[in-house]
């Protein structure tokens, strides 16, 4: 009995040890500057009690540069798996105590390891990186592991959620497992994400730059679209994390969660009769139309700051998790542009990959133009959104509230691209572009020669909005199933996800098509 309890005391002071991170003073300076250390994260993101520490007594094994006589506890990193909202999770947590959080051999190992036992056991994995970057001292073993580590979120993309926290520093080659996951969150004004720093930047090419303007959570979130959420603190972060995981799968065999809502499926809104201006070139906020129909006027938003000319957002509707694809009217008219295109494709694959149905709402007049979207490859960037919509076998709804025209009404989610149920208000106007300009082109010569050629030119625009600016035309084909009153828009969304639940559809069997990147 005294040799186990030994041995007993043995492991409390080794556990005791390595749950003292980089020590006291290290932790401190932590919590001066308002952050959260790395074991604190996996509490905070699990729910209570339930986190399991794995590989607790890892450790390296370089010998390089004096390594051999410096410990690093946990290796940097702390890993385990626990619950989210009752279900399983897997994650990691960088140590930025522990020799700055350094990647090394042993650590990549301890993070590898998490990710094929997540893959395994069909579970979600969240990643919070907090790292001064690759081990020096371990030299080509430190770039094996970054290696394994993006070789693991290419096989894992699509079979289960990979989430990434970048709360703190990430650089160079550390940045590409973040970029490979489905979403990444940053914490504003304390994590920044970046190939190269601002001391390399300026001895290069002279530039000047702060480490927030260069790679801060508001850069990454509105200009470059790298980063999906920018959070408040440590604590918002993994709050919102936790807020993602509830509306998506464990995996890609799976469906997401059925809330239970006491918001009925049949409500009506008046004040959605009312939303569309009388004139045609007003905007309005599409927000409002989603809040509307939603449950609980709730929905959770990737991208806000990024590309605002179109909307991407998980809500539900009757219980079921739905992702949502709109313009923005607000925002450049609605128009599509390279990065309303790039937003929206990703959205598309996720949601397809992992069994969420999505509603398109469009409102748009058109692909923006000028010669930086030409020369920026908006073809290249606007043939992703035809390519992911056709791809998508989850079901898929389109409601047209007013403006659809062109190229970009095929690119919305049209029936041509698959749409399953496709509803319009009486407010659309589905043609291959405004009245106005059709008018100008088609007649042309006539309203030249006319004796008063602004009255002929008025009669010519009235007749091809009596024709075509409407959703009258692609009703009669069956390009559209329904024209609803706005009020009555829940009610008929609700009603076709249930009825497109067991949606079964097949893509012809290939390795994978060569998406235009």
């Amino acid at each position: 009995m005294g040799v186990i309890a030994d041995k007993i005391r043995d492991l409390k002071v080794r556990e005791e040890k390595i749950l003292g991170m980089g020590g006291d003073k290290a932790l401190e300076k932590r919590r001066e500057a308002g952050k959260l250390n790395a074991r604190e994260r996996m509490n905070l993101l699990f729910d209570q009690g339930t986190f399991r520490e794995i590989d607790m007594f890892v450790t390296h094994r370089c010998t390089n540069f004096g390594m051999e006589n410096t410990e690093i506890p946990a290796d940097g990193v702390v890993t385990g798996h626990g619950k989210v909202g009752g279900r399983v999770v897997f994650a990691y947590s960088q140590d930025f105590t522990s020799r700055a959080g350094s990647l090394g051999e042993m650590q990549a190992k301890k993070i590898c390891k998490i990710m094929d036992m997540a893959m395994k056991a069909g579970a979600p994995v969240v990643g919070m990186n907090d790292s001064g970057g690759a081990r020096i001292q371990e030299g080509v073993d430190a770039l094996s592991g970054y290696g394994e580590i993006f070789f693991r979120n290419a096989s894992a993309s699509g079979v289960i959620p990979q989430i990434t926290a970048i709360m703190g520093t990430t650089a160079g080659g550390a940045v590409y497992s973040p970029a490979m996951t489905d979403w990444i969150f940053m914490v504003k004004d304390s994590s920044y994400m970046f190939i190269t720093g601002p001391q390399v930047i300026k001895s290069v090419t002279g530039e000047e730059i702060s480490f927030e303007e260069l790679g801060g959570a508001m850069s990454h979130n509105e200009k470059s679209g790298v980063a999906h959420f920018a959070c408040e603190s440590d604590e918002d972060t993994l709050v919102q994390i936790r807020t993602l995981l509830s509306y998506l799968p464990s995996n890609n065999m799976e469906d997401p969660p059925l809330m239970p809502t006491s918001d009925a499926s049949d409500r009506m809104d008046e004040n959605l009769d009312l939303l569309i201006p009388d004139n045609p070139n007003e905007s309005y906020d599409m927000k409002k139309l989603i809040a509307s129909i939603v449950d609980d006027g709730v929905c959770f938003e990737p991208h806000q700051y990024f590309a605002k000319n179109i909307i991407i957002c998980f809500a539900r509707m009757g219980g079921r998790t739905i992702g949502i694809i709109a313009n923005q009217p607000a925002y450049l008219a609605g128009c599509l542009d390279i990065n309303a295109s790039d937003k929206a494709t990703r959205f598309i694959r996720f949601c397809d990959a992992f069994n969420i149905p999505i509603l398109t709402i469009a409102d748009v007049p058109g692909y923006l133009p000028g010669s930086d979207q030409e020369w920026g490859g908006i073809i290249r960037h606007g043939a992703k959104l035809l390519w992911c919509y056709s791809e998508a076998t989850v079901p898929k709804l389109l409601l047209i509230t007013r403006k659809d025209y062109g190229g970009a009404y095929i690119a919305m989610c049209s029936r041509h691209l698959g749409a399953d149920m496709a509803f319009a208000w009486p407010s659309a106007q589905i043609a291959v572009m405004g009245a106005e300009g059709a008018a100008n082109i088609i007649h042309a010569k006539e309203i030249k020669n006319a004796d008063d050629p602004v009255a002929a030119r008025k009669q010519k625009i009235a007749e091809y909005d009596d024709l075509f600016s409407n959703p009258y035309c692609a009703a009669s084909r069956g390009y559209v199933d329904a024209v609803i009153r706005p009020a009555e828009t829940r009610s008929r969304i609700c009603d076709a996800l249930e009825a497109m639940s067991t949606k079964r559809e097949m893509r012809p069997a290939k390795k994978h098509g060569n998406i235009p990147v």
